[in-house]
């Protein structure tokens, strides 16, 4: 009986290990819409000192619009510039993926801009 209790405890053990080992990778997904010439997608600065591999996926959902994934302080992006760019957008059906080491992005912020087209452009953007 202490066996079949020990065991069912280790099963039990190894499948919350698990799921915290999945739930650590889960993506952060935004949908938005640019509807002038930029949209801003962190509220503040990266804050990331440890080197680490960071998986940045990006897809434009509308067409005839080119988007740019931009990383850069808050005076490129006020001025609309790119300071590092990121990705760029192909438009729809065209997903980007950057891998890139997180803390080359600290210090800066994260936003798209647009480089062709008028209209609002829809997007997907996604960040493990």
């Amino acid at each position: 009986m202490l066996n079949r209790q020990f065991a069912a405890a280790v099963v039990l053990a190894a499948a919350l290990m698990f799921a915290g080992a999945q739930s650590a990778q889960a993506a952060t997904v935004i949908t938005g819409t640019v509807v002038n010439q930029k949209y801003l997608l962190t509220g503040a600065t990266v804050n990331v000192t440890t080197n680490a591999v960071l998986k940045i996926s990006f897809e434009v959902d509308t067409a005839g619009i080119n988007l740019a994934l931009c990383a850069g302080n808050v005076t490129d992006f006020e001025a609309g510039t790119c300071g590092t760019r990121l990705s760029d957008s192909g438009g729809p059906g065209f997903k980007f993926l950057t891998i890139t080491d997180a803390a080359s992005l600290n210090g800066k912020q994260l936003y798209i801009l647009k480089e062709v087209g008028s209209e609002p452009a829809s997007f997907t953007f996604s960040i493990e």
